[in-house]
């Protein structure tokens, strides 16, 4: 299994600790939480780890502690609140500073090994030796290698757009998550998504391919996404939405909320968790200015059956409002 998605497993865990350490926690969370324990030995082992750290939480525990009555570290439940026990609420912000510490890991790992890494909010065009050029997204990270018979790059974080020159001589290549795509001479965007890889085509065509699979050829203003379940169709690309991220715009047309959360962590920076699997996927339709990538959660809140609480600037805890 690749590093990304036990990192999303073991997240998924340590939100699963959190709900059943609850006082309020109910049959059907028991029950849910069984059918995501028995899709498979990869979730068994994510457990496995999650139950690991929740038991070093004792570490830290009591300093977290002794900031509970700080109204900065962890305000006074509203009313509308009051679903949520104390004790969720604390296991959350334990369970969310230990994945803020991995996932800024997580990044500090990928942006050790890049060639080239962009910090949150932050967005970078490099030129790169023959001639071709890359943008780069919010929280992203690229790896370049350059040989006499081929351009090969590794977007291991984050989102870029490419721009590439002709080489005849040397393909242009770039991998992500086990999915290769080769340029066709073209410019072309690569996005990495909770659950699965999207490439969207500006200019001429790519052919992308997964490890030791047919390639499929994805024409000039379309696009494909990989995951778990292989390759979704090959399908028009809305190319103003897909690349509004380069003119400081985040464009959302009925995307998962967990897809959401993922682009507003790249430029608000911190970690926004969704506690409640049954809401990751509710759909939202918003554009915002990435400068306000914050103000997206007030949207958030306001439209959306949720709860958003910010527990401090670096932890936001988004909840059911059931």
């Amino acid at each position: 299994m690749d590093q990304d998605r036990q990192d999303a497993l073991t997240e998924q865990a340590l939100r699963w600790l959190v709900v059943l350490n609850d006082d309020a926690a109910k049959d059907a969370d028991r029950a849910a939480f069984a059918a995501w324990l028995a899709r498979g030995p990869s979730h068994r082992a994510a457990w496995t780890r999650a139950q690991y750290v929740w038991s070093r939480a004792g570490v830290i525990e009591p300093a977290i502690r002794a900031r509970r009555t700080d109204t900065r570290a962890m305000p006074p439940l509203a009313d509308k609140d009051r679903g949520w026990s104390r004790r969720r609420w604390f296991g959350a912000v334990a369970a969310g500073g230990l994945l803020a510490m991995a996932g800024g890991y997580t990044f500090l790992r990928h942006d050790l090994l890049a060639d080239y890494a962009t910090a949150a909010g932050e967005r970078r065009t490099v030129a790169l030796a023959d001639g071709s050029s890359v943008e780069l997204g919010g929280a992203s990270a690229l790896t370049v290698s350059y040989t006499a018979g081929e351009r090969k790059l590794s977007l291991t974080a984050g989102e870029a757009f490419f721009t590439v020159a002709p080489d005849t001589q040397r393909p242009f290549m770039v991998t992500a998550r086990g999915l290769r795509a080769k340029a066709l001479g073209t410019a072309f965007n690569v996005k990495l998504m909770p659950d699965a890889v999207q490439i969207a085509v500006a200019e001429h065509a790519v052919a992308v391919a997964a490890a030791g699979g047919v390639a499929v050829e994805v024409p000039s203003e379309w696009q494909v996404s990989y995951g778990v379940a292989g390759f979704g169709p090959v399908s028009p690309a809305d190319l103003g939405a897909a690349l509004a991220w380069r003119r400081g715009r985040l464009v959302f047309h009925d995307a998962p909320l967990s897809d959401v959360v993922a682009d507003l962590e790249r430029y608000r920076g911190g970690r926004v968790l969704i506690l409640d699997e049954g809401i990751a996927t509710l759909p939202v339709t918003a554009v915002i200015d990435v400068r306000e990538a914050d103000a997206m959660l007030d949207i958030i809140a306001a439209t959306l059956p949720v709860r958003v609480r910010r527990l401090t600037g670096l932890l936001v805890l988004i909840g059911s409002a059931t």
